[in-house]
C-alpha cells in the first residue's frame, strides 16, 4: 500500500472515531476527552504505518512500539487526570464563547482533531517507509532523545500532579521540579520527542519531510493550541500568582528563573 493511501485510510479512520467521540461529547456536554483521543489516534497510525508499510521490517517494529508507547502513556495520563473533573478550562471556555454554536462548532473541532492526528502522524509515514536497515548511529541517538523525552514529560507531570492533589495549592501555580525552570515541561518535553521520529527516518530519501513532525507541534504548542490557550485559563484563575510566574519563568525552553523569583 503506498504512502498516500496509508495517510488516507488512517484520516478515515479517525474521522470515524471523532464522530463517536462527538456523539458522546453531546450527551456528557464534556469535551475534555478530545485530547486523550487525539494522542491514540496518532500512536494508532503509527501502528497501521507499521503493520502495512514495506520500509524495513525492524524499523516499522520499533516505530509501532515507541510511537504506541509514547501514545498510550499520554493517552492514559489525560484520561486519568480528567476522570471525575469538570470540563477541562479551555473546552468550557470555547462552548461558553461559542453559544447556541457550540455544537455545530465541537463537531469541527472533533474534525479538526482527526485530521491533526494524521497530519502529526507524517513523520512516521517516511520511517516506515525507509529501507534502510535498523540500529545505525542515528537509530541509537533516537532512543535516547526518545528515552529523555518520554521520561522528562512523566516527571513534569507527576510532579504536576502531586502538587494538584495537596488542597492547600488550591489557586497557586505549580512552580516544583521541572516547573521551576518552563511554565511548560510538559509541553517542551512533548516538542522533543518529535526528533526521535527524523532520527528513525535517515536513510529515507524523503527523511527532511520528518521534520514538519517537531515543527510542526512547535507551532501547535508555542501558537495556537497549547500555551495560549493553557496561559489565557491560567490568567483567568491564578491572576496575580500566575502573572509573577509568567514573570520569573521562561514560557517554554528550560532556564533559570528570574532572580526575584520567589
Amino acid at each position: 500500500m503506498s504512502p498516500v493511501m496509508l495517510f488516507f485510510l488512517a484520516w478515515f479512520f479517525m474521522a470515524i472515531i471523532m464522530v463517536l467521540f462527538y456523539l458522546v461529547q453531546r450527551r456528557t456536554r464534556n469535551a475534555t476527552v478530545v485530547d486523550a483521543i487525539w494522542a491514540f489516534g496518532v500512536g494508532g497510525a503509527a501502528c497501521l504505518y507499521g503493520a502495512l508499510a514495506t520500509g524495513d521490517p525492524s524499523r516499522r517494529t520499533v516505530l509501532a512500539v515507541m510511537a504506541g508507547f509514547w501514545s498510550f502513556r499520554l493517552a492514559v495520563y489525560l484520561i486519568v487526570r480528567a476522570h471525575g473533573m469538570t470540563e477541562d478550562g479551555r473546552y468550557a471556555m470555547l462552548r461558553k464563547q461559542w453559544g447556541q454554536r457550540a455544537q455545530r462548532n465541537f463537531f469541527l473541532l472533533y474534525q479538526a482533531q482527526a485530521f491533526w492526528s494524521v497530519l502529526f502522524s507524517i513523520p512516521f509515514l517516511i520511517v516506515a517507509f525507509n529501507p534502510s536497515p535498523l540500529w545505525a548511529w542515528h537509530d541509537f541517538a533516537a532512543v535516547i532523545v526518545w528515552l529523555a523525552a518520554i521520561g522528562g514529560e512523566a516527571v513534569a507531570d507527576q510532579q504536576l500532579a502531586r502538587f494538584r492533589r495537596q488542597p492547600e495549592h488550591a489557586g497557586k501555580t505549580c512552580r516544583d521540579g521541572l516547573w521551576k525552570y518552563s511554565r511548560h515541561p510538559n509541553y517542551f518535553f512533548e516538542w522533543i520527542h518529535w526528533f526521535t521520529y527524523v532520527l528513525l527516518a535517515i536513510g529515507s530519501g524523503k527523511w527532511w519531510i520528518s521534520l514538519l513532525g517537531p515543527a510542526i507541534m512547535l507551532l501547535f504548542l508555542y501558537r495556537l493550541t497549547g500555551i495560549p490557550y493553557t496561559e489565557k485559563h491560567a490568567m483567568e484563575t491564578r491572576k496575580e500568582d500566575y502573572q509573577r510566574y509568567q514573570h520569573q519563568t521562561s514560557a517554554f525552553f528550560p532556564w533559570k528563573p528570574k532572580k526575584d523569583y520567589t
